[in-house]
């Protein structure tokens, strides 16, 4: 009876070059700004009642917190996992629509000028920086199956 040994999956070519390759779209300088814009963004959202000052809107507000704790925490750990980022991207971009359209469709008269700003241009910033983080993933996808990517960035 013979035994064969096997590597562990870990330790498999395919994988470590994968991984290798992850690490070099994290440290991109357009991933970094993604992630440090996302996250500055999901902070304003969290704290734009009270910075705007609509706070007396108690939905809005507590819409606005949520939202903003959630798109921080999705687009936030770009450079911690990586190879979830295309579906989590998808996500933050939903949570972008929401805010646009969040003082419309909570619970209460919240639709005053500016709580509709604030959400708009922060809404409208969010799902631009969610569109940038998936098409980030997506060239990422491609470059692993051996599509022709665009490199400048």
């Amino acid at each position: 009876m013979t035994t064969s040994h096997r590597a562990p999956i870990e330790e498999h070519p395919d994988l470590l070059e994968l991984r290798a390759r992850h690490d070099r779209a994290i440290t991109t300088p357009r991933a970094q700004m993604i992630e440090a814009l996302a996250l500055i963004t999901g902070l304003y959202l969290a704290a734009s009642p009270w910075i705007a000052g609509f706070n007396g809107f108690t939905t809005l507000a507590v819409t606005n917190l949520i939202a903003g704790i959630a798109y921080m925490l999705l687009l936030g750990g770009i450079g911690n996992s990586y190879e979830r980022t295309h579906s989590m991207a998808w996500a933050a971009a939903a949570i972008g629509i929401w805010t646009c359209v969040a003082p419309w469709v909570v619970a209460g008269d919240v639709a005053r000028t500016r709580s509709i700003t604030s959400n708009l241009v922060t809404g409208a910033v969010a799902t631009l920086l969610a569109l940038a983080a998936a098409s980030m993933a997506q060239r990422q996808h491609r470059a692993g199956r051996g599509r022709p990517v665009d490199r400048r960035t």
